[in-house]
């Protein structure tokens, strides 16, 4: 049996923690530059915001139903998800983080009688030690789990856990869950699907084996398998992303070398330690710099370089003196830069890195430091240590005029309580 612990409306839920007058409350976090919605409580739907909404066409909204509006403080999130992870990881001995607000429990050994009070007492214990509000979803297969998690956030009679144990459950939760909904098909192909009349997820299970990997390829029939009871995904063999993109537009335009170099050492140093997150490392590093194409009266440019590496790698270190000698060759002066970027690709496990024999850099060495530095930084926060090219400063490049303190990682903003 897999159980699947999914934090509801996580960064939402994160805010709510330090601001108790905000529980069920209308809330929503923005996406970088405060340009659109990336996370909203229930609450917040209700008055009719959705994802991806952009801020400044729902101010009337926000104003009429007293919406609270946050900047995303990726600082305080990170810290709050390993608060949760680290719960549990001290209940249950195998634990496969999936994402900063999921994760999926192996519970094999547990007699089936004591699986829900077990998963009660994880739900009671992750709320009490947090804060953070999650649902937990059991069955026999992770995608199962995933659709016994939704059912546990959707439905109140529930409380916040749902469990597939038997034969009728799991028909009848099938039945009940949309096709768009279901984990590894999502709302683009679910639109295909339901062209063929299959609208639900037992609709799914019922076409053929032989239809499904025509139609779906063999990721299709590995969830089909799983909806039907069949144990057959592994997290660490889901395919790893293709490439890798961060980018920013900046909140104020620049023309300056300096600032664009420490921005795309930012940019450099987050994409690699994504890279290491998912256990890859990338052969391929390209830069792009743009202008701000809505202002006529400035002189328009974009550019990008695209490097190819001797050796994949991951490295911090290397992947921003790439991106930096790579910036240097397509600046331009007297323009006005808005945005720019790092994209990796040629994305490989980093299990089975092709050697060069004449390769002058320790990789050994190169590893052993990233992993000392990662370690530090998610127990005081990411980036505490950082390249000096990053900025000695740390200029805030970013619009974060919502932005809530770093409770858990900063001794200056720890909440001080007035007894009176």
């Amino acid at each position: 049996m897999y159980g699947l612990v999914d934090c509801n409306s996580f960064f939402c839920s994160c805010e709510q923690v330090f601001r108790p007058d905000l529980r069920e409350k209308p809330v929503v976090v923005l996406s970088n530059n405060d340009g659109c919605i990336v996370a909203l409580t229930t609450e917040a739907k209700a008055v009719g915001l959705k994802r991806g909404m952009p801020i400044y066409q729902v101010q009337n909204i926000i104003e009429k139903y007293d919406v609270a509006v946050f900047s995303s403080n990726y600082t305080l999130y990170g810290d709050m998800s390993a608060r949760v992870m680290s719960i549990l990881a001290e209940n249950v001995d195998d634990i496969d983080i999936y994402s900063i607000d999921e994760a999926f429990l192996h519970l094999d050994g547990f007699e089936p009688p004591k699986l829900e009070s077990f998963a009660r007492e994880l739900h009671r214990k992750v709320i009490k030690g947090t804060g953070i509000p999650v649902s937990v979803g059991i069955a026999s297969t992770k995608t199962l789990a995933k659709v016994a998690a939704k059912f546990a956030k959707q439905y109140k009679a529930y409380k916040g856990v749902c469990i597939i144990d038997s034969e009728e459950k799991r028909v009848r939760a099938l039945q009940l869950f949309d096709v768009t909904d279901v984990w590894g098909v999502g709302r683009r192909f679910g639109k295909r699907l339901m062209a063929y009349g299959i609208r639900s997820a037992w609709d799914l299970t019922q076409k053929p084996e032989s239809w499904i990997k025509s139609e779906m390829s063999i990721t299709g029939v590995r969830t089909w398998r799983e909806l039907r009871g069949q144990d057959c995904i592994d997290i660490e063999e889901l395919p790893e992303k293709k490439s890798i993109c961060t980018s920013r537009s900046f909140s104020q335009m620049t023309d300056n070398l300096a600032d664009l170099t420490e921005r795309v050492s930012n940019f450099a140093s987050k994409t690699a330690r994504k890279l290491r997150e998912q256990h890859s490392v990338c052969q391929t590093v390209t830069v792009f710099i743009l202008s701000n194409h809505f202002r006529d009266d400035l002189a328009q440019y974009d550019n990008s370089l695209t490097v190819k590496l001797p050796v994949a790698t991951a490295d911090t270190a290397e992947i921003i003196r790439v991106c930096s000698e790579s910036l240097k060759s397509i600046y331009r002066e007297h323009i006005m830069y808005k945005k720019a970027g790092v994209v990796v690709s040629n994305i490989s496990s980093d299990r089975a890195i092709q050697q060069d024999l004449f390769d002058p850099v320790d990789r050994q060495k190169q590893r052993r430091l990233n992993t000392v530095v990662d370690a530090i930084n998610r127990k005081v926060g990411y980036e505490t240590i950082h390249s000096a090219a990053q900025g000695v400063q740390r200029k805030e490049w970013l619009k974060r005029e919502f932005i809530s303190k770093n409770y858990t990682t900063n001794i200056k903003d720890i909440i001080q309580i007035r007894l009176l």
